[in-house]
């Protein structure tokens, strides 16, 4: 059996990973969001696999 790995990136106002340097593996909204959240800016709570 292949083992397959699924990459988990959360946003949210305690903890951030990504920003628009990840834009190839998040997609763009999903780099604008962490970028926002790290801004500060009113973002809810999310996550990109």
């Amino acid at each position: 059996m292949n083992k397959q790995y699924v990459y988990f990136y959360g946003f949210g106002k305690k903890h951030t990973e990504g920003g628009t340097s990840m834009k190839p593996i998040l997609g763009g909204k999903g780099a604008n969001l962490a970028e926002m959240a790290i801004a500060e800016l009113p973002v809810p709570p999310g996550f990109t696999v």
